[in-house]
């Protein structure tokens, strides 16, 4: 059955109900956020928001074939009050016949002992806590409880902090993990009057009712005196914007896609950016490069602020070559040559080690460089150095004897030039490379003997004469 064959049977039992469980049946669909057959783990502390939540999926189980199963967290904080929650979770899944699922944890020392806000420290937990039972249970979605309220107020909180476009999206329907919120688009008044309409008595956290917190504040004094003195549905109209922003964010991202396709590429160690490639770009999509770039490496972009991503940016700039950023999370961004690198591993640019086997007429991909070595192999006679590109270089393809190999400089490598013998050292002291370019400079190696430094020179054997029959082109960009 899919679903639109049983929303309308739905839609009818639930106007004799609750235009709640309508509402909550519209989200559910416009976002795709279940399907039929699927486990679901609700997050259940006991208050409004998840009680509701828990038993409308309760009875959208009996429709769609649902797995329902409850976890809840007992955060430690609230003494015997945390206690009676735990007690009433349990009670309320015995009714339903829900499985459950309750763990005790000092949040307090989880938050000490990590080094993170109570706050913070007490979300992850959770998170890690609930996916957790999701994977033990082989469920496939874990159900929050936010509502419009907390949309309002996430996105009103986000405006004083001086937010971008993103953060005024507010809270996402559905994220990885296997997140949903399907009570988003209702409001606090009518997840207490559902509530009351079946007969279900949520406990109360006392600390929701006190202004000690900024969420708190928002919620207790702000938003009450704009809806007094501005506008009575002040919370409707902030979650409307929110989804406007929504709509144009969505259509710059699937840009940023595009861009992010051509201008990064991912490694084992890390996202390139290619910088000729990421200063085309406007300024809009060249953020949200960075944030997907990190995102990439890290799984997310907690802790990384807009302070963070305009510090990458800085790495665009003239003599940036070998420069590094610390991030958070243990993140680095460097500047090598012709890339940024955002990477979790930490890397000495002096130390730098690459070698790659070269095969004429094959192009060959060299990734610490950001760069592609392109090479092809002419008949003298048909060779013309006035017409090649201003980076080519070539040499007697008949003097290569063996291997050729691609690789960075190593202590003691010298280079025969017509003047005589000289060492790499000395030759990029003398053309004022650097020192933190010098292991960017690829080094051209026939078996032990250095062929070309690339870009520069062409060793004095390998040179192009009047004996010369067949030429190695070859080009690095």
């Amino acid at each position: 059955m899919d679903l639109d064959s049983y929303y309308p049977k739905l839609y009818i039992d639930c106007l004799e109900e609750s235009m709640v469980y309508e509402e909550v049946l519209k989200t559910v669909k416009e976002n795709n956020l279940i399907e039929e057959n699927e486990g679901i783990v609700v997050a259940l502390s006991g208050g409004p928001d998840s009680v509701c939540l828990l038993h409308i999926l309760h009875r959208m189980s009996k429709e769609m074939n649902l797995k329902i199963f409850a976890a809840h967290l007992n955060h430690k904080i609230r003494g015997l009050d945390a206690y009676m929650d735990s007690l009433y979770v349990m009670k309320l899944c015995e009714e339903l016949q829900i499985p459950c699922f309750i763990r005790a944890i000092d949040v307090p020392k989880y938050c000490n002992d990590n080094k993170l806000g109570l706050e913070d420290g007490a979300r992850k937990l959770r998170y890690e806590i609930f996916n957790e039972i999701r994977e033990k249970l082989s469920a496939d979605k874990i159900a929050i409880g936010h509502n419009k309220n907390d949309q309002a107020e996430t996105v009103l909180m986000r405006i004083m902090r001086g937010t971008g476009l993103q953060g005024l999206r507010g809270i996402e329907y559905k994220r990885e993990g296997g997140i949903i919120r399907p009570i988003l688009d209702i409001s606090r008044e009518d997840i207490e009057n559902y509530c009351k309409e079946n007969n279900l008595s949520p406990r109360i956290d006392g600390t929701n009712l006190e202004a000690i917190y900024s969420r708190n504040k928002i919620r207790l004094k702000i938003l009450p005196y704009m809806k007094e003195e501005f506008n009575e549905n002040i919370v409707g109209s902030i979650v409307r914007m929110s989804k406007n922003i929504r709509v144009d964010s969505d259509y710059i991202d699937s840009q940023v896609d595009i861009s992010y396709n051509e201008v990064c590429r991912k490694y084992e160690d890390g996202v390139y950016i290619f910088v000729d490639l990421l200063e085309k770009e406007h300024e809009a999509i060249k953020n949200r490069l960075i944030i997907k770039a990190i995102r990439e490496v890290l799984g997310d972009v907690n802790s990384i602020d807009k302070k963070h991503i305009e510090e990458v940016l800085t790495l665009m700039g003239k003599n940036k070559n070998g420069k590094k950023i610390n991030l958070p999370r243990g993140l680095y961004a460097y500047r090598f040559n012709d890339y940024i690198l955002i990477s979790l591993k930490e890397i000495n640019y002096e130390k730098i080690e690459y070698n790659y086997e070269i095969e004429p007429g094959k192009e060959v991909y060299i990734a610490e460089l950001g760069k592609t070595f392109k090479s092809k192999i002419v008949d003298a006679v048909d060779f013309n150095a006035e017409t090649l590109g201003e980076n080519v270089q070539y040499l007697d393809f008949g003097k290569i004897k063996g291997n050729i190999t691609l690789r960075n400089r190593h202590q003691g490598d010298k280079i025969i030039l017509r003047g005589g013998t000289k060492k790499i050292k000395e030759l990029f002291i003398g053309m004022k490379i650097p020192r933190e370019e010098r292991s960017f400079v690829p080094l051209i190696v026939n078996d032990s003997n250095i062929v070309s430094v690339c870009g520069y020179r062409i060793s004095a054997n390998y040179l192009v004469d009047e004996n010369t029959e067949k030429i190695l082109e070859f080009t690095l960009e």
